[in-house]
């Protein structure tokens, strides 16, 4: 297991409130040994003025999940993480429904971490692939 303690996802939930993540509708779904999940839906909030999932809004869910699952796996008392650089391929548009998000780590390191997040449409379709960069630093 790669996280250092494993919140519900109630806690995980209650976490993120008032916060754009709340606002958006994001809602952790699922934890494990090595991933961690939250869905997205496709409406007035996440939507762009065509009608399709906001590349934007792709890049909110898989920034969340990145970050949230980085903290998990570091002492927090001790450390923080931070976005560094995250990447998205937006794949396949999504019109409605909601879409889920899984990130899983690619390299957990002392100083960086980079994690890999698919997003997936009600199809279980790749929707956006991204790639979140997180630099771990030392509280002062």
């Amino acid at each position: 297991m790669i996280f250092l303690f494993q919140p519900s996802l109630d806690q995980l939930n209650l976490t993120s409130q008032n916060t754009m993540v709340s606002h958006l509708g994001i809602e952790f779904t699922g934890i494990g040994n090595e991933y961690l999940e939250a869905t997205m839906p496709v409406d007035h909030r996440t939507k762009q003025p065509m009608g399709l999932l906001h590349g934007g809004a792709s890049v909110v869910l898989a920034e969340t999940l990145g970050s949230v699952a980085s903290s998990l796996t570091i002492d927090t008392k001790k450390y923080t993480c931070v976005g560094l650089e995250i990447n998205a391929n937006h794949l396949k548009s999504v019109r409605e429904g909601f879409v889920r998000g899984v990130a899983k780590p690619i390299h957990l390191g002392k100083s960086t971490q980079v994690w890999e997040v698919k997003i997936f449409n009600l199809e279980d379709q790749l929707s956006c692939i991204s790639r979140i960069t997180m630099a771990i630093l030392e509280k002062k």
